[in-house]
C-alpha cells in the first residue's frame, strides 16, 4: 500500500504539472564526461606482499537525449557508462553504467525514474573539497589502501549511510524558491538497479528505502553560501538493525576562500541485530581550499568511526589528514598532487599509511 501510493502520488504530480504536451520533432542528443588516470605511491603498517606503487584509470561517457514540448516541459533520459580499470582487482577491465533514468523538468520540478544514486550523494555537501579537487575526502585515497580488516564502513559513505546505492528510484525535486530546494527519494529493493526485481521482503540489506533533504544556496554581500541537510531511512532484513541515517553540511566561501564541513550519523544502521562493543557510525570533515586562478590549495580533517568496512562486527576509528594542490592545464585538463595521511585502527589494530597521489583528469 505505501508504495503503491508513493508512485501514484508522483503519477499524478507528473500529469498535473505537464498538462498536454505537444512535441517538437527533434531530440537534442548532449554527449559529455570525464576521465582520470592516477598514480600513487603508498607506505602503510601492514604491507607484506603488497606493491608500493599503482596505477588507476577511469573514463566515463554521458549520453543525454532531451526533448521540448510546446508548453515548456522538458523530457529525456541519461545514461553513464563507465570503462575502469581498478587497484584492488589486479588485472580486472570492466564496462557498466551507473546512471540510467528518464526525466521530466517543468514548472513543478524535477522528476527523476531510474537507476541513479540518493540525494544526499548527488547533492549533498560535505565541504569545499569534493571529487576533482586534490586533497578532497571523496573516497578516491582508499582505493589504494589495503587493509584485511577493513577501514571504517562510513569512510566510503560521508554522507546518509546508503546514499551512494545506484538503485531503481524514483527522484523528486521541487523548484527552487530564493535558493531552498527539497528533494525525496524512494526505492523499493537496495541493491536493485536496471531490470532487477525482488519481492521476497527478507532476502536484501534494506527494502522501502526513502530519503528527504533540503538544501540552500545564496550570496550575501561577496559571501557565498551553501548548505544540505538530509534524512535516509529504510527497513532491514531479519536479524539487522533498521536504517535511519542523517547528513549535515555546509560551506561558505569568500573572495579566493572556501572553508566548510560537514556530519553524518548512522548509529547502528546495519548492524545485527544486538551487537555490542561497536561504535555508532558517524563522520565529522572539516575542510578549506583557496583559489588562485589556475591553481587550487586544499586541505581537509576526517574523523570516522563505527564498525569496518566487511561488517563482519569490528570496531574501527579513523583520522586522516589530507592536502593537495590542483592545477588547470587547460579548459576541462586539470592535474594535481595530493598527500593524505590516514591513521587507523580496526579491532585494537594500527594500520596506518601514506599515501601520495598524483591525479590528472579531462573534462567535456
Amino acid at each position: 500500500m505505501k508504495r503503491s501510493l508513493v508512485i501514484g502520488c508522483a503519477a499524478v504530480a507528473l500529469a498535473a504539472g505537464c498538462g498536454t504536451a505537444s512535441a517538437q520533432s527533434k531530440f537534442d542528443i548532449l554527449l559529455g564526461g570525464d576521465a582520470f588516470f592516477q598514480g600513487a605511491y603508498v607506505d602503510q603498517d601492514t604491507d607484506t606482499g603488497l606493491r608500493q606503487t599503482e596505477f588507476a584509470n577511469r573514463f566515463r561517457l554521458t549520453i543525454t537525449p532531451t526533448a521540448k514540448a510546446d508548453n515548456g516541459l522538458e523530457y529525456g533520459a541519461r545514461l553513464r557508462l563507465r570503462a575502469a580499470g581498478t587497484t584492488s582487482s589486479g588485472n580486472n577491465r570492466s564496462t557498466d553504467s551507473d546512471r540510467a533514468f528518464m526525466f521530466v523538468n517543468g514548472s513543478f520540478g524535477t522528476i527523476q525514474a531510474g537507476v541513479i544514486n540518493g540525494l544526499s550523494d548527488e547533492y549533498g555537501i560535505i565541504g569545499p573539497n569534493v571529487e576533482g579537487i586534490e586533497g578532497s575526502p571523496d573516497a578516491q585515497y582508499l582505493n589504494y589502501y589495503v587493509n584485511a580488516n577493513g577501514a571504517p564502513y562510513v569512510l566510503g559513505n560521508l554522507r546518509t549511510l546508503e546514499s551512494g546505492d545506484a538503485s531503481s528510484k524514483i527522484v523528486y525535486l521541487s523548484p527552487s524558491f530564493s535558493g531552498f530546494q527539497v528533494g525525496a527519494a524512494y526505492t523499493p529493493t537496495y541493491g536493485s538497479s536496471n531490470t532487477d526485481v525482488n519481492r521476497v521482503k527478507n532476502s536484501t540489506a534494506y527494502r522501502d528505502m526513502a530519503e528527504i533533504q533540503a538544501s540552500y544556496k545564496g550570496e550575501f554581500s561577496g559571501f557565498g553560501v551553501e548548505a544540505s541537510a538530509a534524512y535516509q531511512f529504510a527497513k532491514a532484513a531479519s536479524g539487522l538493525e533498521d536504517l535511519s541515517s542523517v547528513h549535515v553540511g555546509a560551506n561558505v566561501s569568500y573572495a579566493g576562500f572556501k572553508v566548510g564541513g560537514s556530519y553524518a550519523f548512522s548509529g547502528d544502521s546495519g548492524y545485527a541485530t544486538g551487537t555490542r562493543g561497536v561504535d555508532d557510525q558517524q563522520v565529522w570533515i572539516v575542510g578549506v581550499n583557496y583559489t588562485m586562478g589556475p591553481v587550487i590549495l586544499a586541505a581537509n580533517y576526517t574523523d570516522a568511526q563505527g564498525i569496518d568496512s566487511n561488517f563482519t562486527g569490528l570496531n574501527s576509528r579513523a583520522h586522516v589528514w589530507q592536502a593537495g594542490v590542483t592545477y588547470t592545464v587547460a579548459p576541462g585538463l586539470t592535474t594535481g598532487l595530493e598527500y593524505s595521511y590516514l591513521d587507523n585502527k580496526v579491532g585494537g589494530v594500527n594500520n596506518d599509511a601514506n599515501i601520495v597521489l598524483w591525479d590528472t583528469r579531462f573534462a567535456f
